[in-house]
């Protein structure tokens, strides 16, 4: 038997009424849902229709790689004197290396120097044949001394501790205000690189770079002006190659290249071709050596004269400054021994130092190139020696410096400044005393100093400035000696 539910009529007309309640909510429920759905998405959507979209554009990296983000940038707008730069400057050293960093270069040919280096008519005693004379500039010990230099509170400080005053800081930097001042657009002074080189050398010795605030545009543009000769002669850095004398432009040129290159990588600078030309300049002097060991005239490797002291001092200071830049040169040590033992033979049992022969300087009288002598010994690990103790003793017994007397040779007493400084003890304190104040009392109101008669045949304010500025320097650029005296 089976039961059966049956609804009434009237159950069955609730159920299909219900029934149909609920469709239609259902699809008013839908047709919301859809309805709001539409109304997001055209609140997303609409706008777009109505808006302008911007156009990309992408360029094309000229550099592969990531760069170096360690890397300084150098400012190449240059701050200079009231007079505008010529349109030359917009040249470009186009580096081959992947650097960000483009250098200025001006648009000209280096001239003719209007000073003949070593002629005997501009530099004196020393400069020409048969002269005898100093220079140089000390500055191959710049990697120990180098973060001592360039903090402005430990360079006063050792200024005072080996002998100087405030008056020896203001008075450098009058006068690398006034070489700022007197520099040619083309980032030349007096028109060749020998005195390019000596300025930067002055900028150097104060710690002054392309970063620098005040005299940054002035170095990188002495920079660039001996990079830009170099590259248009081979590694040359000579104004003219066809004098008898460019040794002398060569080498002081190198000197501060060699120079520059040890601080822009101590700063992370990428100036385009300057360890390059570095290079290939350092490398010259070495492939140029005499076979006595010096240097001579012209570079002739050959003759009878072998060479003299006064050339010679010049390539050996370069060539310190070119070891310590880190650059690859064959034969450096070789080349550097040869040239010490030469050096050497150019002493006397006296002291003095010869100036192609032992102790005989050229016009008779003092050895003023004993300085020169003494310094390349010290610079090469050989104060010790003999011949640079003696020679610092000859200095000391026979020296004398008046500014405005015939003793006044700023190219034998800025070598002799360097290698007394180096001495220390009683030796540079009385060396001190005989030059410093002579310098300051004599520096013009305008920062320079005037030709003394003791630099014969010389008119150049700029050179005479330059060595001033240089000797004033000594005080910290050379970390002194700890002797108490001769030993």
């Amino acid at each position: 038997m089976s039961l059966h539910a049956q609804l009434s009529q009237e159950a069955l007309a609730r159920l299909h009424a219900q029934r149909r309640i609920s469709t239609v909510s259902s699809l008013v429920i839908a047709l919301l849902s859809i309805t709001l759905l539409g109304m997001v998405l055209g609140f997303i959507l609409i706008p777009a229709l109505f808006k302008d979209s911007p156009t990309i554009v992408t360029y094309a990296a000229g550099v592969t790689g990531e760069p170096d983000l360690n890397e300084k940038k150098i400012n190449t707008s240059a701050d200079r004197r009231p007079s505008s730069p010529s349109s030359s400057m917009a040249k470009v050293i186009a580096a081959n290396t992947t650097s960000a960093v483009a250098i200025p270069v001006p648009d000209v040919d280096t001239p003719v120097p209007s000073v003949n280096f070593g002629d005997g008519d501009d530099f004196g005693t020393g400069w020409g044949s048969g002269g005898d004379g100093g220079g140089g500039g000390g500055f191959g010990n710049i990697p120990a001394t180098m973060k001592k230099r360039c903090s402005k509170q430990d360079r006063l400080s050792r200024l005072k501790d080996t002998g100087g005053t405030p008056e020896c800081e203001e008075a450098v930097v009058k006068a690398l205000q006034w070489l700022k001042s007197t520099q040619g657009k083309d980032g030349s002074w007096a028109g060749g690189p020998a005195m390019t080189g000596l300025a930067l050398l002055a900028y150097l010795g104060h710690c002054e770079t392309p970063l620098s605030a005040e005299f940054g545009s002035s170095c990188l543009l002495a920079i660039t002006n001996l990079v830009n000769l170099g590259m248009k002669n081979h590694g040359k850095l000579a104004g003219n190659k066809g004098a008898k004398s460019w040794p002398y432009e060569h080498a002081i040129a190198t000197y501060a290249l060699a120079e520059a290159a040890t601080f822009c990588k101590q700063l992370n600078l990428n100036v385009p071709h300057l360890q390059e030309i570095t290079q290939q300049a350092g490398q010259f002097i070495i492939d140029n050596q005499h076979k006595s060991g010096g240097w001579d005239y012209a570079y002739v490797e050959e003759g009878a004269r072998g060479g003299d002291l006064s050339i010679s001092a010049w390539q050996i200071q370069a060539l310190k400054a070119c070891k310590h830049t880190g650059l690859d040169f064959r034969n450096l040590s070789t080349c550097a021994s040869k040239a010490l033992e030469y050096v050497e033979s150019l002493a006397s049992k006296a002291g003095g130092f010869g100036y192609s022969r032992p102790g005989k300087p050229a016009g008779g009288g003092y050895c003023t190139l004993t300085g020169a002598g003494v310094l390349c010994l010290q610079l090469w690990d050989r104060g010790a020696r003999a011949a640079a103790r003696s020679g610092a003793k000859y200095i000391t017994e026979n020296t004398n410096f008046k500014f405005n007397t015939q003793a006044s040779d700023l190219y034998c007493h800025y070598y002799e400044a360097q290698a007394m400084m180096n001495r220390g003890g009683e030796q540079w304190k009385h060396y001190n005393a005989l030059f410093r104040d002579q310098l300051l009392k004599n520096q013009n109101p305008n920062g320079s100093w005037k030709s003394p008669p003791g630099l014969k045949h010389s008119k150049s304010n700029h050179y005479s400035t330059c060595l001033a500025t240089l000797m004033l320097e000594v005080y910290y650029r050379f970390l002194p000696g700890t002797g108490g005296g001769p030993n």
